[in-house]
């Protein structure tokens, strides 16, 4: 469904002057389920990830998907834990259902989504439902939280469900740095699932890196059309809706 220029979402303000898109689902009988949606280290670049929200609305899901910049002094902690604030509060009013709650997040965002969803910390009443990663690395401390997601869970059980979705042939981030959190949750019994797309760390987004303006754009690639198609997929498993997986991309694990 998404093709190579999508077009503009409603945008509101997270907070004064923070922008923040809004993917509503077609047709929605009633509430939809949640995406709140954390793009990587580029600095206000929620438009790189507007084919995969848009992929993922068409799905049934209400996907969030703010601003924000990890090169201030803050690292972005700010302002990422403004729109989380947002989301959760804004979500009914958003024709969303806060029970189906996912923090998913792309390369830098994917580490923040899982650090904040999993940590013991997070308040239970604001925990989301689940949390997806998606072509991240998740040794380094996120801001969000001040520890790294992979130390911590590899010696506790998550207390939520994660997706993890990483690119085989992703050249930035490698895919061992998911296979290995990935093992960690599997071995303290946390559920988890991780699905490998033969893609590169822009196609998992439905998205291919233009060298000439050095910024991601809408995917024409074949296989990044096919990995951001699985990724939209996995949003929707983790927020409840039964979506049919190809059986051309299996799970590891």
């Amino acid at each position: 469904m998404t093709g190579p220029h999508p077009t503009a979402p409603e945008a509101v303000e997270y907070a004064p002057g923070h922008l923040m898109d809004i993917h509503r689902p077609a047709g929605a009988d009633g509430p939809a389920p949640v995406v709140l949606l954390w793009h990587g280290r580029g600095p206000e670049e929620r438009d790189v990830l507007r084919p995969l929200a848009q992929e993922a609305a068409g799905l049934g899901l209400l996907v969030l998907v703010p601003d924000w910049r990890s090169d201030q002094e803050d690292g972005g902690r700010a302002r990422l834990l403004s729109s989380f604030a947002y989301a959760r509060r804004e979500a009914p009013a958003l024709g969303g259902d806060p029970a189906r709650f996912v923090l998913a997040g792309w390369s830098l965002g994917g580490r923040e989504a899982v650090a904040l969803a999993t940590h013991p910390d997070t308040p239970e009443d604001v925990r989301p439902s689940a949390a997806v990663g998606i072509a991240s690395s998740y040794t380094r401390p996120a801001v969000t939280t001040g520890a790294a997601p992979l130390p911590y869970l590899a010696e506790h059980r998550s207390p939520v469900p994660v997706w993890l979705v990483h690119g085989t042939a992703d050249d930035l981030v490698p895919a061992r740095a998911t296979r290995e959190l990935h093992t960690a949750l599997e071995q303290q019994g946390s559920p988890v699932r991780l699905l490998e797309p033969a893609s590169d760390h822009a196609g998992v987004v439905l998205a291919e890196y233009d060298p000439a303006v050095e910024r991601c754009r809408p995917a024409r690639a074949e296989h990044a059309v096919r990995a951001g198609r699985l990724s939209a997929r996995v949003l929707a498993e983790a927020a409840g809706i039964g979506v049919p997986t190809p059986a051309a991309v299996l799970p590891t694990g």
